[in-house]
């Protein structure tokens, strides 16, 4: 399960984080028919690992699927690479509404590749396990064990889509404020709490366990304990895993689970032990830990992605990575920065969130000292459970200790009962640390300078997409003259001079470029690019085909710079007429030439 929800963390990134391409890498039969032969290809490779891995042993079949999990996840990137599935979906008619179902279909295409891998893996299943199932129900036992991983995200998602459609602005200015996140929070606590616990029993096939004397006992104990649960018997691997689970915060929609197996194999004394370490973790209220840990995580990225995503976009150095990379400007920022935030999801929770996970179950552990008073039956339970388990006392784990390193703990707070107050300490101090970074990680992100970030990424992200489509366009003046455009704006004159030259070539009645060049001609900070003779020749060409304003505005100064004033005087008029809300700027313009000579002034203006 634990493994399974970083393949799923995984799979969600993936594809929400592609950008539709302008255009597909492969026509839309190539992409069907590379998509149909990977999945027949993986089918294939599913059954050898299968085959190969899983033997009568429970551990063998594990390892199995944990290899061909990892396989179908390789595959899967590869689809969303080549494939470009969310190019497809995008311009479906419910896409622009519902942009978070593309999403999650997409999720589905990797469930494809997993159905796959379970009707591999069905009849070594059967053979370890038991059970008798068709291919249908087979899979469909496998998607209600995972669901629950991603059901939280698909509700989260499914929600915000339906609240963007709604026509309430006060709603929607609510949500995009500092207190947006917060109301998030609490509407994903609701969930949680009150339709996650039954939803998820439900999706599992938890039965209540039946009455009896082992019943009696535990709710015994639970009484004793001051805490309110209803059992459920936990129809995991058939009944077969040796295990137990507490899930739900509200008395009421609380439940305990545990599996068949693990009720056969233990003593009363063994179970109440276990039953203490469930408690533990309601108790040291480790369930609501586990929301802060997800969203401290998902508050600071979505604190820090987007100015990230800019300071990227604003650095040259991405570009020339980008230019020598021969990929899309899209796939080259998913190396950067997709890539990136996704390795760092993937260690946060394997390692952070693992230790926690792992210290939390300690904490759990020590519970028993205050419930019963030693860990003798908690030890035997542990050992039972690894010797059942084919031996597993000293199989590592990131998500929990080892069963071998949770007796030899247990054993040392036995000898040393200070050593449970240290491990508190260490739990608590480690929340305030984890507390104190994320604290501090949200004020250092109100420090950013985003507004900064924003205008240099915009100006650099238009030049490297002019520049490209220049490339992938040549012949077309549009690109060249808005690449002339910027870089006269960017006072790189001579590459727009260059840039407007290349458009005249393959459209040389262009007014556009034909005025834009002439009064590049007429401004240049270099006096070497200025010449106004042609200048005067392309303006009258351009309000010829155009008069414009702004058009007669340049003609006006190739006729002043060429020393005709009065005519200069007479286009300013005509440019009054063309554009009477410009009629300021057009008057400042005829005392200029009529008080000034073009010789006697070092223009360096920009017009565009």
């Amino acid at each position: 399960m634990y493994n399974n929800i970083l393949y799923f963390l995984t799979a969600i990134f993936l594809f929400s984080m592609q950008t539709p391409p302008e255009h597909p890498l492969l026509p839309a039969w190539g992409a069907a028919a590379w998509f149909v032969l990977s999945l027949m290809s993986y089918a294939r490779l599913a059954h050898r690992i299968y085959k190969k891995t899983a033997s009568r042993a429970s551990s063998g079949y594990f390892q199995a699927e944990q290899r061909a999990s990892l396989l179908a996840l390789c595959f899967f990137a590869l689809v969303i690479y080549l494939c470009d599935p969310k190019y497809y979906l995008s311009g479906m008619l419910w896409a622009q509404a519902l942009p978070s179902v593309v999403n999650i279909v997409g999720l589905l295409l990797f469930f494809l590749f997993l159905t796959l891998m379970w009707r591999a893996g069905k009849p070594h299943y059967q053979r370890i396990f038991g059970g008798k199932y068709s291919s249908a129900s087979f899979t469909l036992l496998h998607i209600k064990t995972n669901l629950p991983i991603v059901l939280p995200w698909v509700v989260i998602s499914i929600g915000s889509d339906f609240v963007a459609l709604l026509p309430w602005p006060g709603l929607h200015e609510l949500l995009a404020s500092a207190w947006g996140d917060f109301l998030l929070y609490l509407l994903f606590l609701f969930f949680v709490l009150l339709i996650f616990p039954p939803l998820v029993r439900r999706l599992w096939g938890c039965v209540r366990m039946p009455d009896g004397v082992r019943r009696d006992q535990l709710m015994a104990f639970c009484g004793r304990q001051k805490f309110v649960a209803e059992l459920y018997l936990w129809p995991l691997f058939e009944g077969q895993a040796l295990t137990a689970g507490v899930m739900g915060l509200v008395p009421g929609l609380r439940y305990v689970l545990i599996t068949p197996a693990l009720i056969e194999a233990l003593t009363l004394e063994e179970l109440e032990a276990v039953m203490a370490h469930e408690i533990g973790h309601v108790k040291k209220g480790h369930l609501l830990l586990y929301l802060l840990l997800i969203v401290g995580f998902s508050l600071v990225v979505g604190l820090y992605v987007e100015p990230f995503t800019w300071f990227l976009l604003s650095q040259d150095l991405f570009y020339a990575f980008w230019r020598a990379s021969g990929v899309s400007l899209e796939a080259m920022l998913v190396i950067c920065a997709a890539l990136p935030l996704l390795v760092l999801t993937l260690l946060y929770f394997r390692y952070l969130f693992g230790f926690f996970i792992r210290n939390f179950e300690r904490q759990a552990d020590l519970h028993v000292f205050s419930a019963i008073g030693s860990s003798h039956a908690l030890i035997s339970a542990f050992e039972k459970i690894a010797l059942l388990s084919g031996n597993s006392r000293d199989k590592p784990s990131w998500h929990h200790f080892g069963i071998g390193e949770r007796v030899a703990y247990l054993d040392k707070c036995e000898q040393d009962p200070h050593e449970q107050g240290r491990h508190q300490r260490k739990v608590w101090f480690s929340l305030a640390a984890y507390l104190l970074v994320l604290a501090f990680a949200v004020v250092l992100a109100q420090q950013v300078p985003v507004e900064r970030l924003a205008g240099q990424y915009e100006e650099k992200y238009i030049e490297a997409v002019l520049w490209r489509k220049v490339e992938q366009e040549p012949d077309k003046g549009l690109w060249l003259q808005l690449a002339g455009d910027l870089m006269q704006h960017k006072k790189m004159e001579k590459k727009a001079l260059d840039a407007y030259e290349k458009g005249l070539a393959f459209e040389p009645v262009n007014p556009e470029l034909l005025n834009n060049l002439a009064w590049l001609l007429l401004t240049a900070a270099d006096q070497q690019l200025r010449d106004p003779q042609r200048a005067l020749t392309l303006a009258r060409s351009a309000a010829a085909s155009k008069p414009l304003g702004s058009f007669l505005d340049t003609l006006a100064t190739a006729y002043w710079a060429n020393g005709f004033v009065d005519e200069a005087v007479a286009a300013e008029q005509q440019a009054m007429l063309a554009d009477p809300p410009g009629r300021d700027y057009y008057q400042q313009q005829v005392k200029r030439f009529q008080d000034m000579r073009y010789q006697e002034e070092n223009q360096g203006d920009d017009k565009e």
